[in-house]
């Protein structure tokens, strides 16, 4: 297996398209926006050079990376000669459904369909292709290059030899795989976004402040960047997301988002992507400026 395609250019996309391509795997960014796909390759390029100032590749690995990666913007032409497609579209279960009706009748029966859907069920994205034992889920972490865990999820129907596959494929690019069950939200967002969630209770009833909340669970358990930090770099957007697949898939109201949460993501306030979130991103992306609503 050499010949790669992956659908989405964003940020999980274009992450995972240079670790592939990092690793000597042709690949094929696929993108229905042009300039969506432009600044997906420049992304690439300033990680690749961030990685060239630290001496962690040389010249001839950054221009081999690039080399290695070849943008499309139809699925049919793009999909072409692969042997495997990773999906990194937007975290939309209607959307990924039409990405893999596409991809069912413009790839060969069979090629392995993965997702990086991080908490939408596998099985129902497979009833969508004419051969559901070929699609399983690939959740990459972010930033892909840097993160070593690739969540792998089998569907009801995924075979064994797809899992097999997918599991030597990851060691490959040298990613650690972790074998999932398809429950709602997996095991990393299962965890993680209630977490998450009860930060933003915490401060939603006014417990403690945004940088009181983050400053506990760094220097207290360890954690590298606070809860409140963390959604804003996912995107509170995001994590609404992933909150309400998992309330709808248990129909536990733990896993209920917390109004706060709500009123920001329909505020436009989605965290680093939209310039705030819990904290201020207008100067630079790092998280040192409480946003004004919140400071005291």
């Amino acid at each position: 297996m050499k010949n790669i395609a992956v659908i989405g250019a964003g940020t999980m996309g274009n992450g995972i398209a240079h670790t592939f391509a990092q690793n000597g795997y042709n690949v094929k960014l696929i993108d229905v926006s042009e300039n969506s796909l432009i600044r997906g390759i420049n992304t690439i390029e300033k990680n690749l050079d961030r990685m060239l100032s630290k001496e962690k590749i040389s010249q001839a690995e950054k221009e081999s990376t690039l080399g290695n990666i070849t943008t499309h913007t139809d699925i049919k032409n793009g999909v072409k000669e692969v042997q495997l497609v990773v999906e990194a579209a937007t975290e939309n279960e209607s959307l990924k459904l039409k990405i893999f009706k596409d991809l069912s009748d413009s790839c060969n029966d069979d090629v392995i369909l993965a997702t990086n859907t991080s908490s939408i069920s596998i099985t129902k994205i497979a009833t969508a292709v004419n051969n559901p034992a070929r699609v399983i889920g690939m959740h990459f972490m972010n930033p892909v290059p840097i993160m070593k865990l690739v969540e792998v999820i089998k569907g009801y129907n995924t075979s064994t030899e797809v899992l097999d596959t997918v599991f030597k494929l990851s060691e490959n690019i040298d990613k650690v795989p972790v074998e999932v069950n398809d429950y709602p939200g997996f095991v990393a967002n299962r965890i993680l976004m209630p977490m998450i969630n009860e930060a933003i209770e915490t401060l939603y009833n006014g417990v403690a402040g945004v940088y009181e909340i983050d400053t506990v669970m760094k220097l207290g358990m360890a954690h590298p960047m606070g809860p409140l930090q963390l959604a804003d770099f996912i995107g509170l957007d995001v994590c609404l997301s992933i909150l309400n697949v998992m309330y709808d898939g248990f129909k536990n109201p733990k896993y209920a988002p917390c109004p706060l949460l709500v009123n920001m993501v329909t505020a436009g306030k989605l965290g680093v992507k939209s310039g705030e979130g819990f904290y201020d991103y207008s100067e630079n992306r790092k998280a040192e400026v409480i946003a004004k609503q919140f400071q005291k």
